[in-house]
């Protein structure tokens, strides 16, 4: 039933950004945007109600409200709400704005992707070289910007310093708008340096999350060895706790009962 339950919520959060981003698309009939109205309060009901059930059901109400999963739930659940509060035509901008919140549905979908929680594991334990890195870019942005504001000048579109580090991030990150070009032969010598180093400025973040996802999953036991621990999905219906073993009789974490039906039995 959880994983029915689970399936159910994923579709329907698939299904309201649908609905979020056919609303603003012009030339539907009246009727249209009508049904996408209705269906659109059905899945708020039902997530609000998921919303409550969480918070009644869980140890600690105030830990799931104010963590990452409850502001994502809470944020997807208030807009069309609000939206009764927000009347008169001088806040319908303002009522747009809310009813777009509930794009952030779409990140309650990683509460229930088993990949998704490795990968977040993977960057949380490489933040540290991935910050010294950025850090490292941005000095050379800064570096590089201002020469080529020395080089340049105002009259080839470098009227400034913080715009010439513009251009280098821009130039470095292979993004390259075209609004701010060198024209000097010693401009356009850097530049090409820049545009050489971008593409390994690219890959290097990569790399390290790629290496720290790979010696997670290089550390994944396996499921045949005789001494592999199997564990379920069952969360305990005290505090929420989940990875229990197959054969456990009891949460790991809080020691209740995780099969209370065959006390009563």
């Amino acid at each position: 039933m959880g994983k029915l339950f689970d399936v159910i919520l994923l579709i329907l959060i698939v299904v309201s950004v649908i609905f979020v981003m056919l609303e603003s698309v012009k030339g539907f009939s009246e009727n249209t945007y009508k049904w996408l109205y209705y269906g659109e309060w059905i899945i708020t009901i039902f997530f609000s109600l998921e919303y409550i059930a969480r918070i009644i059901t869980v140890k600690k109400p105030s830990t799931y409200i104010f963590s990452f999963y409850g502001i994502i739930d809470l944020l997807s659940t208030i807009p069309l709400y609000l939206s009764f509060i927000f009347v008169g035509s001088n806040a319908l901008l303002a009522v747009r704005a809310l009813r777009l919140l509930r794009v952030f549905r779409i990140l309650k979908i990683t509460r229930y992707i088993g990949e998704a929680n490795k990968l977040s594991k993977a960057l949380k334990d490489s933040r540290a070289k991935i910050l010294v890195f950025l850090f490292f870019v941005l000095i050379s942005s800064i570096i590089a910007g201002t020469i080529m504001y020395l080089i340049e000048g105002e009259e080839s579109g470098f009227v400034s310093i913080p715009v010439s580090v513009y251009w280098c991030i821009v130039t470095l990150t292979t993004v390259g708008f075209g609004d701010i070009a060198p024209v000097t032969p010693q401009g356009q010598f850097i530049a090409a340096i820049i545009m050489i180093l971008g593409y390994g400025i690219i890959a290097v973040p990569t790399g390290i999350v790629s290496a720290e996802y790979a010696k997670k999953m290089n550390g994944k036991p396996n499921q045949d060895d005789p001494d592999y621990v199997h564990v379920n999905t069952q969360a305990c219906r005290n505090c929420g706790a989940s990875k229990h073993r197959d054969d456990a009789e009891f949460c790991h974490k809080c020691g209740t009962h995780l099969h209370p039906e065959d006390i009563l039995e």
